[in-house]
């Protein structure tokens, strides 16, 4: 398998091509969680860990997805939205952009951290311009475990956008983590169930941020 720059396979930006065109949903057994806002959340149990991965599908109207990468990619918005990010921000480690994440987790739980690396890219598919953005897991030196708060090592991602012929944008995401330590799978999966319908809130937020910075553009345009 040809390995990209940044640690990805082509064969990876592909795969996550692909489920815009043709949604793998009938390989497994995934299932509809949750639909709100034109988007729907679909998993599917992992037998190794107990937990469930996620797929999301949708239509965001009015957004480009040029903009909506480019919010998406946004550590600072993240911070602006998400309550329950404590720390967040990248850092270069022999040349390759690493991302460090804390997550607060209420009391008596541990903090969880996430060490990752993430690269995007634009694909030409047949004609179609596909922005997509990886994920996952790494281990770097640099990112030492702290006290206190456990490490997931089990963490991937995968984004990608298209047009929807219109004015609006077709996304696909891919969502799995293991946050690890004592939590029963059962808990673990009921926030996770929690956190998709908050995700799903959160693409809500991201296309009005986004409607804002067109109008804004658009006035400067006129200026």
């Amino acid at each position: 398998m040809e390995s990209a720059a940044g640690g990805f396979s082509e064969e990876e930006f592909r795969e996550a091509c692909a489920e815009l065109q043709q949604p793998a949903l009938a390989q497994g057994d995934w299932q509809l969680l949750v639909e709100s806002l034109g988007i729907s959340i679909y998993r599917q149990l992992d037998q190794k860990t107990g937990l469930y991965e996620y797929k999301v599908f949708g239509i965001l109207e009015d957004c480009s997805p040029a903009l909506l990468t480019e919010v998406y990619m946004d550590l600072d918005y993240r911070k602006q939205w998400d309550q329950y990010v404590k720390e967040l921000y990248e850092k270069e480690c022999n040349g390759e952009t690493v991302m460090y994440w804390e997550v607060k987790y209420p009391f008596p739980m541990s903090n969880r951290d996430y060490v990752y690396i993430r690269q995007r890219r634009e694909l030409d598919v047949e004609g179609r311009k596909i922005h997509v953005v990886l994920a996952r897991s790494t281990s770097e030196p640099q990112f030492p475990q702290r006290p206190g708060v456990i490490r997931v090592t089990q963490y991937k991602q995968s984004l990608a956008i298209e047009s929807d012929g219109k004015t609006g944008s077709r996304v696909f995401m891919f969502y799995f983590d293991n946050p690890g330590g004592q939590i029963p799978s059962w808990l673990i999966n009921w926030a996770a169930k929690v956190e998709g319908a908050r995700h799903t809130g959160a693409c809500g937020k991201l296309l009005t941020t986004s409607r804002a910075m067109l109008s804004t553009n658009a006035k400067l345009v006129e200026l």
